[in-house]
């Protein structure tokens, strides 16, 4: 089993969301939850690619954590489109993908050393919070401390998780989450967990932490879906370009570009990120991995 570790959303460079990436083949779905421990990644994304990509089948993906499937992980998106990419060989890359039901495109240009790639994640619905979920979940992440800003939103790419934004980054960084009273909250609620950002300055910046232990995930490098729920939320605030900055707290600067155009049931989202591969781990017996390179 050859596994390729690709760091996703790198941030000038450096830093990203280190995810396994690695071909289809005949596993249970216990052994797919060990793979990102194995691997030392939070997620694993297996790439099915029948038609050889471009113009040929959809590629399927699909993406585990240590707790079980998800029905969609931008970050590993945004790892197998640069795996992809790379096997394709050439500057451009474009591809169908499909994940959870659901086909959209993908496409990457790579310069040898890095992957800028991107893709569609399809719409997004946004509700306003109930009390409840405002109380538990806050309460949970610590943001009591720190007054919230008006604005929050539950959002879902294909899961419902709490968007909360907060006045400045300080704020942010402050955070110290109790992580069983959020998995908690979250599996009460039905919530993937908790995205809390800095309000975006006049150019689209800003800053974010995702919290999850509810998929395995106490806190997450990289979360691109939550980012897309954000770009579609502020869009209709007007702003139609961010770029987010995540991973600080972890020691793995990350950022996510994502921007926002009309659309007929609601904004239509851009996400981008880039990537660089990382190492190749093979995995000879279930003993262990062994690096390659």
């Amino acid at each position: 089993m050859t596994v390729t570790i690709v760091g996703a959303c790198l941030r000038d460079g450096s830093g990203g969301s280190p995810t396994a990436v690695l071909d289809e083949m005949p596993l249970s779905d216990e052994q797919r939850r060990g793979l990102p421990v194995l691997a030392g990644t939070s997620h694993a994304v297996f790439v099915s690619s029948p038609g050889g990509g471009p113009g040929g089948a959809p590629v399927s993906l699909r993406f585990f954590t240590s707790e079980g499937e998800l029905p969609a992980c931008g970050h590993g998106t945004v790892a197998a489109l640069a795996f992809l990419a790379a096997r394709a060989g050439g500057e451009t890359y474009r591809t169908t993908l499909h994940a959870s039901g659901r086909v959209f495109e993908g496409w990457a240009m790579w310069d040898g050393t890095e992957v800028n790639a991107g893709f569609e994640p399809g719409p997004v619905e946004l509700r306003e919070p109930t009390g409840t979920e405002y109380a538990d979940v806050l309460a949970a992440v610590g943001v009591t401390g720190h007054t919230p800003a008006p604005g929050g939103a539950v959002a879902s790419v294909g899961r419902p998780r709490f968007l909360v934004p907060v006045t400045t980054r300080s704020d942010l960084a402050a955070l110290a989450p109790d992580f069983d009273a959020l998995r908690a909250a979250c599996d009460r609620l039905g919530l993937l967990g908790c995205y809390v950002y800095s309000v975006p300055e006049s150019t689209g910046r800003a800053a974010a932490r995702m919290f999850a232990p509810s998929i395995g995930v106490p806190e997450d490098i990289a979360n691109v879906n939550s980012t897309a729920c954000l770009a579609a939320h502020l869009a209709a605030q007007g702003t139609t370009r961010i770029a987010v900055d995540m991973g600080d707290s972890l020691g793995r600067p990350a950022t996510i570009t994502a921007t926002a155009r009309p659309g007929s049931a609601g904004p239509l989202i851009h996400l981008g990120g880039t990537a660089r591969f990382l190492r190749v781990v093979r995995f000879p017996t279930p003993m262990g991995p062994r690096v390659v390179g």
